[in-house]
């Protein structure tokens, strides 16, 4: 349920948040007490920028964990933000649907959240999602929509799926939102928000405990505000360690293409992008464009709603069946595709998939990692696609072309931002295939302090 807790006016931004690893020094040395810390952050939760962000918080719990953490701990104590999508014991998950409203309390944590409190996290609440996660706008006609905090005049999206965890990390309620990615869940609303989301090879983190969208394509995964606390959490929900190479940036060799992954980029995205090139040029880094003509059989794997229709509908077939009426009709619109996917079509589409990998693979062999705008435009007026169906959907699909295109590769992703003061959020995307998790994760660090020099 949501906080009953009345809400205040947004403070005025004052500069960028201090990221978990800052605070995590703070505390060790004395410069700031972690009660002090979370009380101003269940202080920004009940803010009215995060209006409609959690549909669920349990402040009491969070002193307590924050309270009895290791202070050595990789999240020492720290708030995190969990997805309605994820388990954690003693609560419901809904996956912000009405369709289920009657969902007992689960038993059991999943291992994502279960592994955020073994690492010392804070559970603060359940965020906000776009229903069931099938969507990259961000809308919520049952909970309401959170709104990107970019822009303090025009409410704009969030992105989503994973909207309220992406606006829990982007107000600085949390330091860690955790999200899944499917197309663009986590780094679609990373991008809009002005804040990093590690999408990482889909393997690695386990999946159990968190309700499936597509069970081929579903990643486990959060949101930050650096790179570096990209790394914690992805240590945390991987259980591994990231190999830190500290190499120069002038020792990657990067990909980029004009090919489909630029196409309808707006004037801010594209100047973002060229300057970022720009940047990593004079920083020495080798950036060679690319041909990538697989990227023109997306349209061919993504046919009739692809796997994540097929996959959906398998899920959802007996609650539509009972309760079709309650589900938003934008999101059992696109679940409703996969009835028409017959048992052949999904395996030719999972050959194909697979065919499509070994290309792309062997087309990217050489090169460190691709960089692209993470999505092609900055975050709309959110009136422009709240009753306009044919603006959401078109708008939808711009949103998850780029990011899809790491999905079905099977790879993975970091979106971080490279916009200028005074310009809406872009997102920046360092991307490459399967377990090149830890080589994109050494690249965006250098990128990260190359595009924060500049700014």
């Amino acid at each position: 349920m949501p906080s009953s807790t009345a809400k205040t006016s947004p403070a005025p931004a004052t500069g960028p948040l201090a990221d978990l690893v800052a605070v995590r020094g703070q505390l060790r040395t004395g410069q700031a007490g972690r009660s002090e810390v979370l009380e101003r952050c269940m202080a920004t939760a009940q803010n009215s920028a995060c209006e409609h962000v959690f549909l669920h918080t349990q402040f009491d719990e969070a002193r307590a964990a924050s309270a009895a953490a290791n202070p050595t701990s990789p999240l020492a104590g720290l708030p995190v933000s969990v997805k309605d999508l994820f388990d954690t014991q003693g609560w419901p998950t809904r996956a912000a649907s009405r369709v289920l409203a009657g969902a007992r309390p689960a038993a059991h944590d999943a291992v994502a959240v279960a592994r955020l409190r073994a690492a010392g996290g804070a559970v603060l609440g359940r965020t906000n999602m776009v229903e069931f996660a099938y969507a990259g706008v961000g809308l919520n006609p049952h909970f309401g929509t959170p709104v990107n905090v970019a822009d303090a005049v025009t409410p704009r999206i969030p992105g989503g799926s994973s909207s309220g965890a992406a606006v829990s990390v982007a107000t600085g309620a949390v330091f860690v939102g955790l999200g899944s990615d499917t197309g663009g869940s986590i780094r679609i609303p990373a991008a809009l928000n002005g804040i990093v989301g590690f999408k990482p090879t889909a393997r690695l983190v386990p999946t159990d405990g968190a309700l499936p969208l597509s069970t081929t394509l579903d990643t486990v995964c959060a949101m930050t505000r650096s790179v570096r606390d990209a790394i914690v959490a992805y240590e945390v929900l991987s259980a591994t360690d990231v190999l830190r190479t500290h190499r120069p940036l002038s020792s990657y060799r990067v990909a980029w293409t004009a090919h489909t992954l630029l196409d309808g980029a707006d004037s801010t995205v594209a100047r973002a992008f060229e300057r970022s090139l720009t940047l990593l040029r004079a920083a020495g880094a080798t950036v060679e464009e690319i041909d990538l003509p697989e990227l023109a059989d997306i349209a061919h794997l993504q046919a009739g709603g692809g796997l994540t229709a097929a996959e959906s509908y398998a899920w959802h077939r007996p609650l539509i069946a009972e309760h079709g009426a309650l589900y938003d009709p934008r999101v059992v619109s696109r679940i409703l595709r996969g009835a028409n996917i017959s048992a052949a079509d999904y395996i030719d589409l999972l050959l194909a998939r697979k065919i499509w990998v070994a290309r792309m693979t062997e087309r990217l062999a050489g090169f460190d990692a691709v960089v692209s705008p993470t999505v092609p435009v900055v975050a709309p007026p959110l009136a422009s696609v709240q009753h306009d169906d044919a603006e959401y959907f078109r708008l939808n699909a711009l949103l998850l072309r780029n990011t899809t295109v790491v999905n079905l590769l099977d790879g993975c992703a970091i979106s971080l931002p490279c916009h200028q003061p005074g310009e809406l959020p872009v997102g920046l995307m360092l991307w490459h295939g399967a377990l090149k998790d830890d080589a994109v994760l050494n690249l965006a660090l250098a990128v990260e302090a190359t595009l924060q020099t500049r700014r």
